[in-house]
């Protein structure tokens, strides 16, 4: 496990780590209403496709807490309204809306009961959510480390560790996994511009555990592999279409460019819960566009000249031609995508 906490139940709260806040400061922050919950999703206190979807499921426990009738009609209406708020936060993490659907389906089996155990099934299953993907997390790394090899450097993107899950990670999880199997790793983090959550998050991560890990930033990975310097990469994912084709922070295309180019394997390690088998292909994957001040922007301190017309679309799509194989909890689908993944998702028990 990593050695700190992303999220945490707390009954009349959900707390979160800031992560706007690391490297610098490491500030615990309580939000006691399923709108503050979900202002947080969307004011990337808490971010990361997997995480998205525990906080949220959290929100929607914390919020039906909240909800001051008990009459059926008007508790289910109000709970709805939850969800559409919840829903709302980010439209790319396909995550989110999975674990929004998991809580109204368990809203629905609890159904008829009195409502005080309707708020604690709720509660419960967010709290299941929570451990679900920690164990989750642990069994994609362990199947992830199988293609690692013994001495590795190991190239990733953005952050998709402990602090973009519910606490262990994805491409982190098959790192901490390969670790733990006695493999001897050594991370390359590009730096992930704008947002800069390799530098910030993924270097701040690994050296709390101790793992070896070397900051880049992102136009010096062609350089790297060009002098054999990277064995593989791994990254995770915000959603994966049924097509195979991956949604991942910006510039994670780029790199599947550069290691095709390369010969090295390129690796994509995401939970069953990313996968959206209603998204036929990566065209059909909805792009965030975020704030273009985060681009003219670093910190809050300009480096653009003022006015300057920034574009910050939060994600690109790798097509399925570029990626060795998707990392699984039950397996690693690879090529052809669009049949070993519905394989991996009929072995899903939740599916």
């Amino acid at each position: 496990m990593a050695s700190f906490k992303t999220i945490e139940w707390a009954g009349d709260a959900v707390l979160l780590i800031d992560q706007r806040k690391l490297p610098a400061e490491e500030t615990m922050l309580a939000c006691r209403s399923a709108e503050e919950v979900a202002r947080a999703i969307e004011e990337m206190v808490v971010r990361g496709a997997p995480a998205i979807g525990v906080t949220a499921a959290m929100g929607l426990a914390l919020g039906a807490k909240q909800i001051a009738t008990d009459e059926p009609e008007a508790f289910a209406r109000a709970f709805e309204a939850l969800c559409a708020r919840m829903a709302a936060t980010r439209p790319t993490a396909v995550n989110l809306f999975w674990a929004i659907d998991r809580m109204r389906s368990r809203l629905r089996r609890e159904w008829g009961r009195p409502p005080e155990e309707i708020r604690r099934a709720l509660e419960e299953e967010a709290v299941g959510i929570h451990a679900e993907d920690i164990a989750i997390c642990r069994a994609l790394g362990r199947e992830g480390a199988a293609v690692v090899p013994d001495v590795a450097r190991i190239l990733t993107h953005c952050n998709a560790g402990a602090l973009a899950t519910g606490g262990y990670g994805t491409a982190l999880g098959v790192v901490r996994a390969a670790v733990e199997a006695g493999k001897r790793v050594e991370v390359i983090s590009c730096e992930t511009r704008p947002f800069l959550q390799g530098a910030r998050l993924t270097v701040w991560e690994l050296q709390k555990d101790s793992i070896p890990v070397t900051l880049i930033t992102d136009s010096m990975a062609g350089h790297l592999m060009a002098r054999g310097e990277i064995d593989l990469v791994v990254v995770g994912a915000d959603r994966v279409a049924a097509s195979g084709d991956v949604a991942n922070k910006i510039g994670t295309y780029t790199l599947a460019v550069l290691a095709r180019t390369h010969r090295i394997p390129f690796y994509v390690a995401a939970p069953l819960s990313t996968i959206d088998p209603k998204t036929r292909t990566g065209r059909d994957i909805p792009i965030e566009s975020r704030d273009p001040r985060e681009v003219t922007q670093i910190a809050g301190r300009q480096v653009a000249p003022e006015g300057t017309p920034a574009r910050h679309p939060a994600f690109d799509v790798t097509p399925a031609r570029y990626i060795s194989g998707i990392i699984t909890e039950v397996g690693i689908a690879r090529a052809p995508l669009r049949a070993s993944l519905a394989r991996v998702l009929r072995r899903s028990p939740a599916r």
